[in-house]
């Protein structure tokens, strides 16, 4: 099977690498001006708008560009290359992909044209604290009642939210389906706690108490389908901005240990240590290989794409780990500082195991499947 990128996937690329090296400063996630609470996009994102990367990842028929997995896996790999901060993934994948699916002509127009042109900012809340990562597992509840519908519960650990004009809330119905809910950010009964990550992204706790919204509010009353193909495509996503991630960070590690020397000779010509490189770069080329089987099986039937993706989201997780012990114990203390880079790629590499599912949620996943089978 070839998996060459295509001549505008390699323009695409290029593109991607060019914008990352002109960025100035330390490569890590507070690079980018204009941090704030302010849903006022930055001036890398009006960026990314402007290169068409926000229309990219959507179809032709709501104003994208009709770019599939590989795109997707392109970019997010080229931003894990480059640590940046802006949340392509949770303000932009994540919502615009149900807004896709979902929206009907007036919210398309409403919510999801200002996403591809970057005017404002959207992102899913779905995580609860009992409920772990199961996107299924509601308390929140949302009730249809005359003066419109009302929301009542709580989402854990909303990335990105200090900076969106709205949510998308998934909340359980009286029916027992799953519903997705468009909730402006400054909606009354709403209430937030933002905090940082430990890898510098923005977070917060929100609880909806007596939230109306209007009947209008509702994306859909069946989003269950839909909400697992976001979900899908989002750590199918993840494992590429990890496999970047981890590129940098074997790179940087080479680097050290040639230039770095004792007793008389560079550290790279010690045998256990070379040991430990390939061990490094074994497990980069095998999570490679597991970020494509990702995201060329977003468009596989849906037991089959989750099956693949979070046999995918395992592996990924087990060696964005192991690469970033092996690069701080390489380094050495220099490495845990603030002022050495490879200590902010270790930090998300750490932390990506943590998004959409950790290895023990997605190994139950798979190894339920293969007990089926």
């Amino acid at each position: 099977m070839d998996f060459s990128y295509s001549d505008e996937q390699r323009m695409l690329a290029d593109t991607l690498e060019r914008l990352i090296a002109d960025l100035e400063g330390l490569p890590h996630v507070d690079q980018h001006d204009e941090k704030t609470s302010s849903s006022a996009p930055s001036s890398l994102w009006r960026t990314f708008a402007e290169l068409g990367l926000l229309q990219l990842p959507f179809q032709e028929a709501v104003g994208g560009l009709g770019g599939d997995g590989i795109d997707a896996m392109i970019v997010m790999q080229s931003l894990g290359k480059g640590l940046i901060g802006e949340p392509y993934l949770d303000a932009l994948l994540l919502p615009g992909t149900l807004l896709a699916s979902l929206a009907d002509e007036a919210q398309r127009e409403r919510w999801l044209e200002p996403l591809l042109s970057g005017e404002h900012r959207l992102v899913l809340a779905w995580q609860e604290a009992e409920a772990r990562y199961d996107a299924h597992d509601i308390v929140t509840r949302a009730e249809c009642r005359t003066e419109g519908w009302v929301l009542e519960g709580t989402k854990q650990v909303v990335l990105a939210a200090a900076s969106a004009e709205a949510l998308l809330v998934t909340a359980r119905l009286a029916s027992g389906r799953i519903g997705i809910f468009l909730v402006p950010i400054d909606s009354d009964g709403l209430t937030r706690r933002d905090y940082p990550t430990l890898d510098g992204r923005e977070a917060c706790d929100i609880e909806f108490s007596g939230v109306i919204l209007p009947q209008d509010a509702c994306l859909s009353d069946n989003a269950g389908e839909a909400l697992d193909a976001a979900l899908a495509l989002g750590r199918s996503a993840l494992c590429a901005e990890a496999v970047g991630a981890m590129e940098v960070a074997c790179d940087q590690t080479l680097a050290f240990l040639k230039e770095r020397r004792q007793f008389g000779q560079p550290l790279a010509n010690f045998q256990v240590l070379q040991h430990r490189m390939v061990d490094m770069h074994l497990n980069l080329e095998q999570a490679r290989s597991m970020a494509i089987l990702a995201a060329t099986s977003l468009e596989r039937p849906a037991a089959e794409r989750d099956y693949r993706v979070a046999a995918a989201k395992a592996y990924c997780g087990e060696a964005a780990r192991f690469v970033a012990e092996q690069a701080i114990q390489l380094h050495g203390a220099m490495g845990m500082t603030d002022e050495c880079s490879i200590s902010h790629y270790a930090k998300r590499l750490v932390m990506f195991d943590h998004y959409l599912g950790d290895v023990d949620h997605h190994l139950e996943f798979v190894s339920e499947r293969l007990t089926a089978a």
